[in-house]
């Protein structure tokens, strides 16, 4: 299958079903918020190394986290019930993008999180559709992920972690939070060990498009609470 051009005068992307064996659709365009929704909202997503165009991807399989399939260990329960780390939602946006950058991931060199990245997604959350989710010890920020709300789904971009189960005790209160506003689940994207470990799993290109489309015609707020 032929990747396509993007065009730099509209936001329509081509159907996400073409996408290649990787999952890869398109390249180029921009980081336009209108151009992310709309690619969000067509199951796709923007990933790419700075010195590359803008590529976007729908993969086949899709790595999803129903919430009500969130599972916690014993450990994770124990820490969990500690109270020790405190936990917020889009209170340091920018800084939780700019942590999730540094964290050095198996099999690829330097980051894809880089400025006109965090750049764009803090545009997103100026406007309410990205939204962070952050773990907190002793004032200091230790730990988290963000992420942008699409109808009744999540879905997830990064999550970093300095001290131990700092990321789950924060994805654990977004998959409360989640349930609380009538979300339905996580897009996680690509599969890995960790997520997995919590309950995600693969399922079809074609039924995730499904479940993106049953998204848009059931949205939800994500709503956040002094």
């Amino acid at each position: 299958m032929n990747i396509l051009p993007l065009s730099s005068y509209s936001h329509t992307f081509p159907n996400p079903l073409y996408a290649n064996d990787e999952g890869l659709l398109a390249y180029g365009g921009d980081l336009h918020p209108n151009r992310i929704m709309k690619a969000y909202m067509s199951g796709i997503f923007p990933w790419y190394n700075k010195e590359d165009p803008i590529l976007w991807w729908s993969p086949n399989p899709r790595f999803v986290l129903f919430l009500e399939d969130f599972k916690i260990s014993k450990s994770l329960k124990k820490r969990i019930h500690s109270n020790i780390y405190e936990v917020k939602f889009n209170h340091n946006f920018k800084q939780i993008m700019q942590e999730c950058s540094k964290i050095p991931r198996a099999g690829q060199k330097g980051t894809w999180i880089h400025q006109d990245v965090i750049e764009a997604y803090c545009k997103l959350y100026e406007i309410g559709y990205a939204h962070s989710f952050e773990a907190y010890y002793q004032g200091e920020l230790i730990g988290g992920g963000y992420g942008l709300s699409v109808g009744n789904m999540f879905c997830g971009e990064s999550m970093f972690a300095h001290k131990t189960d700092a990321s789950k005790v924060a994805l654990y209160h977004l998959v409360q939070h989640l349930k609380k506003q009538g979300f339905l689940l996580i897009d996680c994207q690509i599969p890995t060990p960790h997520l997995g470990s919590l309950g995600a799993k693969e399922i079809s290109r074609k039924e995730f498009l499904t479940l993106v489309k049953n998204a848009l015609e059931n949205p939800k707020e994500f709503k956040t609470f002094k």
